[in-house]
């Protein structure tokens, strides 16, 4: 093995867990952000060496994944989607689960109404904890703008859930919601 991609694994290891979860929670189901992240080790792996500052590493890596979702949302593997899949329901049980699952389906619904950037930025900040400053140098664009483009995608957040809680019980229960 040469010695950059020793150097990629390394600057990997600490970040690997942390971006394995955003992806499955970018793609709102375990298996296709698996498939996410591993497409994005990929692409990160061949462009590694044109990393000019391994200091930048995360923010570099985080922009390879949210342009891979991108990248995804516009192709067929988008709309052949699934929603959250049972496994991931199952796994977060309360005493009675259907609560949980109907609000994580609102939640999922009006995250997917966000565009490809919006829902990255609004996971890496209130899900992942990125500050301002991480998600500015990750995009490029300055802490005035990150913060601007989160507080709009934030309130079209809101008007998507609250769409949903004026919509009628059933149809939301009949897969709209899971359509991201």
């Amino acid at each position: 093995m040469n010695r950059s991609r020793i150097q990629f694994w390394r600057l990997l290891e600490p970040e690997h867990a942390a971006a394995e979860a955003f992806c499955r929670r970018l793609a709102s189901d375990r298996d296709d952000g698996d498939d996410l992240y591993q497409d994005a080790l990929v692409s990160a792996l061949g462009a590694f060496e044109q990393l000019r500052d391994q200091a930048s590493f995360r923010p570099w890596l985080y922009r390879i994944i949210v342009n891979q979702f991108r990248n995804r949302r516009r192709s067929s593997w988008f709309r052949r989607r699934r929603p959250w899949t049972e496994q991931i329901a199952e796994s977060q049980r309360t005493a009675d689960p259907e609560p949980t699952r109907a609000a994580r389906r609102r939640l999922n619904a009006a995250l997917g109404r966000l565009s490809a950037t919006d829902r990255a930025l609004v996971v890496l900040f209130e899900l992942e904890g990125w500050s301002i400053r991480e998600l500015a140098g990750m995009t490029g664009k300055t802490e005035t703008a990150i913060k601007t483009r989160l507080a709009r995608a934030r309130k079209k957040l809101r008007q998507h859930l609250m769409r949903q809680e004026l919509r009628p019980r059933h149809s939301l229960d009949e897969g709209s919601a899971g359509e991201i």
